[in-house]
């Protein structure tokens, strides 16, 4: 299965989302222009407003109002990218130098905050309440995320289910966002717009957790980010969570929290996970959820967008970067 066959019902309205993206970059201070440009043409699969667009097709698929949501939601998406890097101290992403390393960390808050202000007038001008609320619950449970996640850094007595709360705030809440504001502008009825928020939650919980094995296993010039960036951080994520579970004895997790080791104790970390089962248990439980995402659509028309939606679970779970 191809992004492109996946992406096709709504191929048309994707281009528009991108038309519109760019308009963005065309404001007349270069000290804004240049870095919004930098961050936009680092375009990425485009998969949150892709949900926005495909939730949005199952009833009465307006583009008027679902590009400006789709647009909003990738402006908001871009900035968490932003402002992650700015936190983490970041030098790459998507292959390129992080705006942090570029511009500083003060220019790249400022361009974060700039972008979710535009993504917040956005969702502002189609004029309806319920989208506006979600939008604004999303905003406040990525940032309590974020801040949860730098004040445990380097804390090591975390379990599974904290890891779970933390990707749900960290990126599942943005992909139930998406799909359910698609679903409320289609004027879906209210089980329809459950069952897709459900289904964006569960994809983006898979997602993240794909994310989380790539940074172990995973090729740094597919994913254009350094192997062991996260626990370079300080961030447990499910790999190393379950390294920890299955080697009690011998924590060399803890060991390179406590020491705030470099990259030769990582090294070590990812050499042992590499060769132990946790890779095939943390894609068994990614698939899990992307089986749960399935099953939400259930009650969904059959057509095309439900295929692809599909096809887009699947696609998750294959993916290298």
């Amino acid at each position: 299965m191809s992004i492109a066959s996946i992406y096709e019902p709504i191929q048309e309205g994707l281009g528009m989302v991108e038309e519109k993206l760019k308009t963005f970059c065309q404001v007349d201070l270069p000290w804004i222009a240049e870095p919004l440009n930098y961050v936009l043409e680092s375009s990425g699969k485009r998969i949150r407003p892709v949900l926005t667009l495909l939730a949005g097709r199952f009833y009465r698929y307006d583009l008027e109002r679902l590009i400006p949501m789709a647009t909003a939601i990738e402006l908001f998406h871009n900035a968490t990218l932003v402002h992650d890097d700015a936190v983490d101290k970041a030098s790459v992403r998507r292959g390129k130098t992080a705006v942090n390393s570029l511009w500083g960390e003060g220019i790249a808050v400022l361009l974060g905050d700039y972008l979710f202000s535009v993504s917040a007038d956005l969702v502002c001008s189609i004029g309806n309440l319920r989208v506006m609320r979600l939008f604004s619950q999303t905003l406040t449970k990525i940032s309590s995320g974020q801040l949860r996640e730098t004040f445990s850094a380097y804390s090591w007595r975390q379990n599974r289910e904290d890891y779970y709360e933390q990707i749900d705030s960290k990126t599942a809440s943005l992909f139930t966002a998406a799909a359910g504001a698609g679903a409320v502008l289609s004027e879906a009825p209210d089980e329809a717009v459950e069952a897709l928020k459900n289904y964006g939650h569960d994809l983006g919980m898979a997602f993240q957790i794909i994310d989380d094995i790539l940074d172990i296993i995973g090729d740094e010039g597919e994913m254009g980010k350094p192997v062991g960036s996260d626990l370079l951080q300080g961030t447990l994520t499910l790999p190393t969570i379950l390294l920890m579970e299955n080697h009690p004895g011998d924590n060399l997790i803890r060991e390179l929290f406590e020491k705030r080791g470099g990259q030769a104790e990582v090294a070590r970390v990812i050499e042992m996970a590499r060769n132990s089962p946790i890779v095939e248990e943390c894609y068994r439980i990614a698939a899990g959820f992307s089986t749960q995402a399935c099953r939400a659509l259930e009650g969904l028309p059959e057509n095309a967008c439900r295929r692809s939606l599909l096809d887009l679970a699947d696609y998750v779970l294959e993916r290298r970067k």
